[in-house]
């Protein structure tokens, strides 16, 4: 049994191997789906069902994956994901692609295989879809759940009907009754009704079941034909109901074991006409045990209880059983495979013992006992023995039942009185009996090996010559006549092979081994000597149809022949077609069944019979194309008269001119291998296969050369497209470019005005700065001169007032000279107080020159921090200056930079512009040499100024160590002649010794001058007023002097400012 998991694919193949069902469990293929996730499990299969075919099958898993399985073509797809569990499903049956799902959220979808898209979606279900039932015509469905039933329209997909019941009567099961348009609806209460689908009529409604064998009907059953009902519940009774008579004509006890049915399911026959007589039933145990309801007898069972079944669907022809197990995991069986033992014939009757000697009696001194009529089974001993009767036969009776005999069981003889007295065979056992005539040796592995070798070479384009509309039929009689072309190669230069072949392939279409071996047995024996003309036709046959036709009928063949119309024309067309174009399929299959019981040259006289049975329309014909056509197609003529005629022949045609005398008798196919069959001339045949394979070779070769050819010129052609395009392209490439060079030009010339305009703008914008500037300059040198007028009238006012304020110092010191000499005169006597007050008043003019000093210290720092903000400023601009020029600079270098890049790219076109470009790069390289240059003057003149400044400072440093020098000295006589007041004040001396320690004093200070006359005035006061006077004369001349070096610089700064605007200019 071979195993195959889906897993995540969505198409692949079913079984890797060609399957070979054991007979016990009958098991083509187990199918599972598994997932190879993180967390690995199995998905349960739910649901299945095969299509009309027989051939193809849906089966839907809880996941809502359905999948197609094509059991012909060994492939399976992935169709849909519903993603939820499915609950019933069906095929279409008039569009063969599309088919019904029930969804567990109570809704049904209609899906294509093809397309795999959604064809509709239909609603109206309150709970759960169990049951789809589409009608034999597929246009209608009905679906069926526990509280309703509903009828769809499925060319619209819109609801028809809807059936309501009460909630204390449920429904079972609503459907279709096979080949009728009929609806049967089975209710809880063991209630069943017929309804016409039409006008939803009551036909009728099964009566109540007995009482003694009363069970609840939970599943049914209905035959193809729709005669009989099988019913089954929680019971092992099954009923059977006659649907025409409405009555229970039998009920069937079930094995022990089986204490309820879960499913019941009819095993449609190819012989029995619809009227199914094997049914099988799925019990509780999870075995579906398959009875004859005829005979009450157990055929064969599937699954097991470690296996156990959850629901079966037997294919339309009874080929497959498709079978969801307990697991999840799918099974298909071969019915084939499971009756192989139950349709084996039955052993002889009749066993030889013993030979008697050839000098036995006549069969009249012999007694014979045979069993009555009717064909019993041998019983089955644990042995396997076939029990026989010895029975004693005399030899001519042994002689003639052996030629008689046939391999299963049959006897040819009886057979041809059957024959004779009913005019066929029973369609329900015609194959058999054929099988049997024919002596079939069913060799599968011959014919497999025949099949492996592939299509032949002859027949690959079949259908154009045949356009057979069933694919499956042409894929059939393809693989036949390959088969046989492959068993004998003139088989493949036989122009008539399919016509002669067709008719039993259409019969056999489901069993191409048989179909195979009967048209080989044919050949053999039914087709003597029809190769020997080959390619011709066999024209020695038809000489011994001419023959008997000159025998029974002259005048018939004189007609032919006054008309010329040869064997070939009215003998030959029914014999390469075996009379299938001018019968129909119930007189093909009599004619046949007489031809298969009979001797080969039979088909002879009947196609003899055939013309004779005919003469009087064939005498009426006069033209070559009425009598091709009267050949060629049905005609109104009974085939039992054309049967009797051709008996007729047999018995009363002379032994001269008969048949049976040029032809050999039945030879069977050989067991195991298929005899050779070299009944043609080969060399005519091998001469074809040389002149065929080098006509082949030729074709091949013309067919690569063409092919060559072809792709030469497709490449040619390619390549002038690529030309073409690439013309086009370079036309469009130097269209674009002289636009782009155009647009280049316009953007140039563009480029050029905006620059012309913005030099004039950068020109007129640095007219008005350097106005701007030059007004500024103005403006601030115009400030400048005020601000130094302003301050030399401060000056001038402040000596001014300076000037004032020593002349009021010396009227005021005057005055006081006055006064003190009054005071002197007057207070002589007081003159610690006097001194007292003098100490005071220098105290006070101490401060005085103190605050006098401090101003003008404050003033000096006030001017040299203004002249060090006036050189911070110059310096600023001047360096703001060069910053502005090394900008210029660096923007010049750049657009010289670019200039230069596109000068490499356009060598040839801007020559003119190049020299152009080389002198403006001249000139600015003339401007930054005098950049340099006046950069160069600029930091030297920096570098003077700095000098200069360093100058100033140091004079500023001598300046304040003088101050400093003259601040100690004059505090070092501060302190003398404070000290020397204190110690006068504390003892009183001589007047001489005060004038020494005076002169002593006045020696010691700089330049002071020794006082010529000593008075009665203050020596004290005398020093004070020369030393101020010193010192007013020293700040005026230092003064003066700082006026006159700040106009200089003022002026050379002016000077400077002056050359290095001409030098911007030019």
């Amino acid at each position: 049994m071979q195993s195959t998991d889906l897993g995540n694919k969505e198409s692949g193949k079913i079984w890797h191997r060609k399957p070979s069902p054991a007979t016990r469990d009958g098991v083509i293929v187990n199918i599972i789906h598994s997932t190879s996730d993180y967390h690995p499990k199995v998905l349960r299969f739910l649901n299945v069902a095969f299509d009309s075919s027989g051939d193809c099958l849906i089966a839907g898993d809880h996941q809502g994956n359905i999948y197609v399985f094509d059991l012909c073509g060994n492939r399976f797809t992935l169709v849909q994901r519903t993603a939820q569990a499915c609950t019933a499903l069906a095929f279409n049956l008039r569009r063969k692609s599309e088919f019904l799902v029930a969804l567990a959220d109570y809704s049904i979808k209609c899906f294509d295989t093809v397309t795999k898209e959604l064809v509709s979606w239909m609603r109206g279900h309150e709970s759960s879809v169990f049951s789809i039932s589409v009608h034999a015509s597929g246009r209608y469905a009905i679906t069926t759940s526990s509280d309703t039933a509903q009828l769809w329209d499925l060319d619209t997909f819109q609801r028809k009907r809807k059936l309501n019941i009460r909630q204390s009567v449920g429904i079972q099961k609503v459907f279709f009754l096979p080949l009728s348009n009929t609806i049967l609806s089975c209710f809880k209460d063991n209630s069943i009704f017929a309804w016409e689908c039409d006008t939803l009529f009551c036909k009728y409604q099964l009566p109540a079941p007995p009482e003694s064998s009363s069970i609840i009907y939970k599943v049914f059953a209905v035959t193809r034909d729709g005669r009989i009902l099988a019913a089954g519940g929680k019971s092992n009774h099954l009923h059977l109901w006659c649907l025409e008579a409405t009555q229970l004509f039998r009920i069937i006890q079930m094995p022990t074991k089986v204490r309820a049915i879960r499913q019941l399911e009819f095993l449609p026959d190819s012989f029995d006409a619809g009227s199914n007589q094997v049914l099988g039933v799925l019990s509780q145990d999870g075995i579906m045990r398959f009875v004859n309801i005829q005979s009450c007898k157990l055929l064969f069972e599937i699954g097991c209880l470690d296996e156990g079944i959850s629901s079966s669907v037997i294919s339309p022809h009874g080929r497959y059983i498709a079978s969801v197990m307990e697991n999840g995991s799918l099974n298909i069986y071969s019915v084939q495979a499971l009756t192989q033992e139950i349709n084996k014939p039955p052993p002889p009757l009749v066993k030889v013992i013993e030979d008697l000697p050839k000098n036995v009696p006549q069969s009249s001194d012999v007694k014979m006992k045979i069993a009555s009529g009717r064909v019993l089974r041998p019983a089955r001993c644990r042995e396997r023995k076939t029990q026989a009767r010895i029975v004693k036969q005399d030899l001519t009776g042994h002689l003639e039942n052996k030629e008689n005999e046939l391999p299963d069981g049959l006897n040819k003889k009886r057979l041809q009185i059957l024959l004779k007295g009913y005019g066929e065979y029973p369609t329900k056992y015609r194959m058999f009996i054929w099988r049997s005539l024919l002596q079939l040796p069913e060799n599968h592995t011959a014919f497999s090996n025949l099949l492996d070798k592939g299509t032949h070479m002859a027949f690959l384009n079949l259908q154009k010559i045949y356009p057979i509309k069933s694919r499956k039929l042409l894929r059939v009689l393809q693989r036949t006549l390959s088969a046989l072309a492959h068993w004998s190669s003139i088989f493949s230069d036989t122009p008539f092979l399919p016509l002669l072949a067709f008719p039993f392939v259409k019969l056999f279409q489901n069993n191409q081994l048989i179909c195979f071996e009967v048209v080989a047995t044919l050949i053999i024996n039914w087709c003597q000597h029809w190769f020997e003309y080959f390619p011709n036709p066999p024209i020695n046959i038809l000489s011994m149809i001419e023959n008997v036709l000159a025998f029974c009928d002259k005048e018939l063949l004189q007609h032919f022949i006054d008309h010329d119309i040869t064997s070939q024309l009215y003998a030959w067309p029914l014999l390469e077609t075996v009379f299938s174009e001018v019968l129909t399929r119930e007189e093909w299959l009599k004619l046949f069944d007489n031809v298969f019981s009979n001797q080969p040259s039979f088909l002879l006289m009947t196609v003899v019979a055939y013309n004779t049975c005919s003469r009087a329309p064939l005498l009426n014909c006069t033209l070559k194309d009425d009598f091709l056509y009267f050949f060629h197609h049905r005609n109104n003529l009974d085939i039992n008269v054309v049967i009797r005629e051709a008996y007729h022949l047999m018995e009363t045609t002379p032994a001269d001119i008969h048949p049976d005398s040029m032809l050999d008798a039945f030879v069977a196919l050989t067991k195991g291998q298929y005899p050779v069959f070299n009944q043609y001339p080969k060399f005519i045949v091998d001469f074809q296969t040389r002149e065929r394979e080098r006509i082949r070779n030729d074709e091949l070769d013309y067919l690569r050369e063409r092919q060559t050819l072809e792709n030469m010129q497709a490449e040619v052609n390619q390549q002038r497209l690529e030309d073409e395009a690439w013309y086009q392209k370079q036309e469009e490439l130097r269209k674009a470019e002289e636009a782009k060079r155009e647009m280049l030009l316009q953007e140039e010339e563009k480029m050029v005005q905006q620059r012309e305009r913005l030099a004039a703008v950068k020109r007129e914008l640095k007219m008005k700065e350097i106005q701007l500037q030059d007004a500024a300059r103005r403006h601030f040198l115009k400030l400048q001169q005020a601000q130094r007028e302003l301050e030399l009238r401060r000056l001038d006012d402040e000596i001014e007032r300076k000037v004032q304020m020593r002349d009021r110092e010396i009227a005021t010191t005057a005055r006081e000279l006055e006064m003190r000499q009054l005071e002197l005169e007057s207070q002589k006597r007081l003159y610690e107080k006097n001194l007292t007050r003098n100490l005071g008043a220098f105290a006070k003019e101490f401060r005085e020159d103190a605050d006098a000093y401090r101003q003008k210290v404050d003033f000096e720092e006030h001017m040299f921090h203004k002249l060090i903000e006036t050189d911070q400023t110059q310096s600023r601009n001047a360096q703001k200056l060069i910053e502005e020029n090394l900008a210029k600079a660096e923007q010049v270098c750049l657009n010289t930079d670019w200039r230069i890049h596109a000068l490499h790219k356009q060598k040839c076109d801007d020559l003119q512009r190049n020299e152009g470009y080389q002198e403006v790069t001249t000139l600015l390289r003339r401007n930054r040499r005098k950049e340099v240059e006046l950069l160069n003057a600029m930091v030297e003149e920096e570098a003077k100024k700095w000098k200069e400044a360093d100058e100033k400072e140091f004079h500023l440093r001598s300046e304040k160590k003088a101050s400093a020098l003259s601040d100690a000295s004059r505090n070092w006589f501060l302190k003398q002649e404070l000290g020397a007041a204190l110690e006068h004040a504390e003892r009183p001396v001589s007047k001489e010794a005060w004038l020494q320690r005076e002169q002593a004093a006045s020696g010691s200070l700089p330049r002071t001058s020794q006082l010529t006359d000593i008075s009665e005035v203050n020596p004290s006061t005398r020093v004070s007023l020369r030393r101020s006077t010193a010192e007013w004369n020293g700040m005026e001349e230092n003064l003066l002097k700082k006026v006159r070096n700040l106009r200089q610089r003022l002026t050379a700064q002016a000077q400077n400012r002056q050359l290095s605007r001409s030098l911007l200019v030019t």
